[in-house]
């Protein structure tokens, strides 16, 4: 019984860790612990210059494998991740909860991007 109990334990601890890790993830609970509903696909669609960005990595990932082209995406997937993650959290720090829920929705796109990316990348 008390080998189950740890075994629980240590799974919601795993899973608290790989929760708190992740800037994404970590700011999607931040927002829930206050009360805020996370933003949906379409809230973002009111930012043009955006969602024409996204549209254009897009159209690059599904051009034919070209590591060159892989390499430039990777770089600037990490750059506007880097970018975004100090946004969000300067948006919590003033508590601009609503800001912070833009922001992470933006992060969403750019997460489904990176795993774009990776299948990309994973030799066929």
């Amino acid at each position: 019984k008390e080998q189950y109990y740890s075994e629980q334990h240590s799974s919601l601890i795993n899973k608290a860790y790989q929760t708190l890790l992740n800037p994404l993830s970590r700011g999607l609970y931040l927002l829930e612990l206050n009360g805020v509903e996370p933003a949906q696909e379409t809230d973002c669609d009111a930012d043009s210059v955006f969602l024409t960005e996204i549209m254009e990595i897009n159209e690059k990932l599904a051009e034919p494998k070209n590591e060159d082209i892989l390499e430039e995406i990777e770089t600037l997937i990490k750059v506007k991740q880097e970018e975004l993650t100090k946004e969000v959290t300067a948006a919590f720090e003033r508590d601009d909860l609503q800001e912070a829920k833009k922001l992470l929705a933006k992060m969403k796109y750019f997460a489904n991007l990176e795993d774009k990316l990776k299948n990309k990348k994973i030799p066929s």
